[in-house]
């Protein structure tokens, strides 16, 4: 390891994979929705949005679908 790095001089390259690793969205959800996962967080002690994001990768691995069910008003 050098003693000194000239920090001056140096040229960064960015990360080619950070635009790939997440990606901004925005959606409207139903307020309790978004309260529970506050709440969830807040218990947890991570952030809701990453909670949500938690949530939706174990839905991809578990290869868990909805269960919908339509009713007619």
């Amino acid at each position: 390891m050098k003693e000194e790095y000239d920090f001056e001089n140096m040229t960064g390259h960015k990360n080619p994979y950070a635009s790939k690793l997440k990606q901004q969205i925005s959606i409207k959800v139903e307020t309790d929705i978004v309260e529970y996962f506050q709440n969830s967080s807040k218990e947890i002690g991570i952030p809701y949005q990453k909670l949500i994001n938690l949530y939706l990768r174990d839905c991809i691995i578990s290869n868990r679908k909805p269960i919908l069910t339509w009713v007619n008003t």
